[in-house]
């Protein structure tokens, strides 16, 4: 076999291979930012389940607060809204986050709620929780940073289209971790 055709045909097939490899990275790559969101929105609906409970247990001791205690309802209500229809790049999580923070204040004024076993419980269910959404933001931004590299990198750009990924930048909220009889 003549060797020109013989390193026209080898650089042809090396050139194909990195071609599927590199498309099949990108497709990697994107299945894995579609699971990372998914694992995010899992756990903001964990929140979500445990912020109607956190209220009512606040609504006994703090009678006086109750417009703090509507906010984070009707905030609580858009955010589980948004989340099931997909419509909210996570700006309701951001305000569902500042009407909890406010609630947090407000609690510090009310001693015995502090104290109480079912707040307490709730608060570090929302405290693991929080942990959680970290570790998936965590996850999910990186498979952005991932895709975008990819997509911006020559000469995987040549391959790789799409839009960008945008990073998930929701503020966490202000929980400390509950502590007994000090």
């Amino acid at each position: 076999m003549n060797p020109a055709i013989f390193l026209a045909l080898a650089s042809g097939t090396m050139f194909i291979a990195w071609w599927v490899a590199t498309y099949n990275r990108g497709v990697r790559v994107h299945q894995h930012i579609r699971e990372s969101r998914s694992n995010i929105d899992v756990q903001l609906k964990r929140r979500h389940d445990l912020i109607p409970n956190l209220v009512a247990v606040c609504k006994a001791y703090a009678i006086h607060e109750r417009e703090v205690l509507e906010t984070v309802v009707s905030a609580r209500n858009q955010a589980v809204t948004s989340l099931q229809n997909l419509t909210s790049g996570y700006d309701d999580e951001n305000q569902l986050v500042h009407a909890v923070n406010q609630l947090m204040t407000v609690v510090e004024n009310y001693p015995q709620l502090k104290a109480d076993s079912s707040y307490l419980a709730l608060q570090q269910e929302l405290v693991n929780t929080e942990d959680r959404i970290a570790a998936a933001r965590r996850f999910y931004n990186a498979n952005c940073r991932s895709w975008n590299v990819l997509r911006e990198s020559f000469p995987s750009s040549l391959v790789v289209k799409g839009a960008p990924a945008f990073y998930y930048e929701v503020e966490p909220l202000a929980l400390q971790v509950p502590t007994v009889g000090v």
